[in-house]
């Protein structure tokens, strides 16, 4: 019998012993910039937090996974009520949670989840698939739609390894964390490459159901492309694919299951292509001439020698920010301002470059790409700031909860397009995020940076932050949140890159797929999931 993971903070994001703080330097930056903030403190310590009453599981559910595996603690409740964007994050501050589940089900593996959910089917109750819980578009919120009950359904418990190393190929079960089933590939030499900001806490299963991106996307794949085959466990049935490389047999039914979201039944295991592990790494940073510039190299090697495994370039707003809020400091800092003024750079857009493969490779790849970069007018860094990036990689959510603790507003989004209209949209939703919080008298900071590539385009992840509206902070929150996305639906913007499309963004549901599409999707959950218990109120428009 697993216990529930309590190992992350309940009120903010990850390792409750991380907690990062701004200097004295990057405080005065905000300060400048936003505005005095008022401090916004939790409301209530989390055994004064009360949830909305729960309801009662029938017998038949407690059975089927068994009395051990069923929690209803007030603690479990919470961790399982929201994911982990502002929206989430807000509500654990302010103590005003108004859903959550009447229970907590964590199966022991893949038959106790089928008679799981064939118990839930039978009793109407509905379904919230949970995996580390770390979804920023409310794709996680227990809803309980038409039903009177809701569980969460933990995941955690399958764990499934099973390595096939002839074919290069892996079973991964959905419960296991990135770092979980990195380190169980590396005990065989291998990698899966998939390496999210949300990589230590998010799942397997996650990764599938919302057709995530990792930061390395640009050398080995989105999740999606490293799905070989999948499985579906739907109140109507279980479907699997074939573990084969490529069917021309009908449509790819991998591809309706990888980004259902939960709606249409749960993902136990897949079975994704890893590759043999890195023996060696090198990340650099390079400051290209301005925003447009940068981006033109991505294009460039994308659309010809190829892309490293990370690529990303910063705005002019990023940058600055980023060199501000925590750049170098004292005599590193005026070394890096000299390096970057006899380089005739004071300004201009940062770029972190990384290769990763064996020596040969990582060299070979390094001089195409430096050929571009010179080309295209970058100038060169070194690899510190290359490295920096790198082991702060995931410390993004991190100082989320210390900027929030100080009163501010931190949100991100992310969209791409085609590189023909990339600079279009790149400017029209900035502008939006800009006018709206001007509009609200709360000024920020508009961050965004390319961050995955392609040969026909690229995506665009915003990240502002200004002053909350405190006692109105979901508020401020939605109509930032609805210009941006209005705009990129009116340049013709995916709603979502890699951040799928859960609760927030399900109003845009139809701007993307159309009116077709989304009578397709229904079709495709109305017989997978006919009494619609599964994940109510995500990736489809009520």
């Amino acid at each position: 019998m697993m216990a529930l993971r309590r190992d992350a903070k309940w009120w903010g994001w990850g390792d409750p012993a991380v907690e990062p703080a701004l200097d004295a330097e990057a405080l005065g930056v905000l300060q400048e910039r936003i505005g005095e903030m008022e401090p916004w403190p939790l409301a209530r310590a989390l055994g004064d937090i009360e949830l909305p009453a729960a309801e009662a599981l029938p017998r038949a559910l407690v059975e089927a996974v068994g009395e051990a595996n069923v929690f209803t603690s007030t603690e479990d409740r919470l961790r399982h009520s929201v994911g982990r964007g502002y929206v989430d994050l807000a509500r654990l501050r302010n103590a005003d949670l108004e859903n959550a589940p009447d229970a907590v089900v964590m199966p022991a593996d893949a038959e106790a989840l089928r008679r799981a959910i064939d118990a839930c089917a039978a009793e109407g109750i509905a379904i919230v698939p949970f995996g580390g819980g770390t979804s920023v578009v409310g794709g996680v919120e227990p809803l309980r739609g038409s039903h009177g009950r809701v569980i969460s359904l933990d995941l955690a418990a399958l764990r499934e390894v099973s390595v096939d190393r002839r074919s290069l190929t892996a079973r991964l079960g959905a419960g296991l964390r990135g770092p979980e089933a990195e380190a169980a590939l590396a005990r065989q030499g291998l990698t899966l490459g998939h390496f999210p900001q949300s990589f230590e806490y998010a799942t397997i299963g996650g990764f599938a159901a919302t057709r995530s991106a990792g930061q390395a996307s640009s050398g080995y794949g989105r999740f999606d492309a490293l799905v070989s085959s999948v499985r579906l466990q739907a109140p109507a049935g279980d479907l699997r694919t074939l573990e084969t490389p490529h069917t021309a047999a009908g449509p790819a039914l991998r591809e309706l299951v990888v980004g259902s979201e939960g709606v249409l039944g749960v993902i136990p295991d897949v079975t994704v292509r890893v590759r043999p592990a890195p023996t060696a790494r090198r990340y650099e940073a390079w400051m290209a001439e301005s925003f447009d510039a940068g981006a033109e190299i991505v294009r460039g090697l994308a659309q010809g020698p190829g892309l490293p495994q990370v690529i990303r370039v910063s705005d002019e707003e990023e940058t600055e920010g980023t060199l501000a809020l925590s750049g170098p400091r004292g005599l590193g800092g005026r070394l890096f301002d000299g390096y970057l003024g006899a380089r005739r750079r004071r300004g201009g857009a940062l770029m972190i470059v990384g290769f990763e493969g064996d020596e040969e490779s990582v060299a070979r790849g390094r001089a195409l790409s430096v050929r571009a970069l010179r080309q295209g007018g970058a100038a060169y860094l070194g690899q510190a700031a290359g490295r920096a990036w790198e082991h702060g990689r995931y410390q993004g959510p991190y100082l989320r909860d210390t900027l929030m603790g100080m009163g501010a507003m931190v949100e991100t989004l992310e969209t791409s397009h085609a590189w023909s209209r990339f600079g279009e949209l790149h400017a029209a939703v900035g502008d939006a995020i800009r006018n709206s919080l001007a509009a609200q008298a709360t000024p920020g900071l508009v961050f965004c940076h390319l961050s995955h590539a392609y040969a026909d385009g690229a995506s665009l992840y915003f990240t502002f932050i200004s002053r909350a509206r405190r006692g109105a902070e979901i508020e401020q929150w939605a109509a930032v949140k609805r210009a941006a996305c209005e705009a990129i639906v009116a340049h013709g913007g995916t709603i979502t890159h890699h951040h799928a499309v859960g609760r927030d963004h399900a109003p845009y549901m139809e701007a993307e797929v159309g009116e077709v599409g989304l009578d397709v999707i229904r079709a495709a959950k109305e017989r997978l999931d006919p009494s619609g218990i599964m994940n109510p109120g995500k990736l489809l428009p009520a």
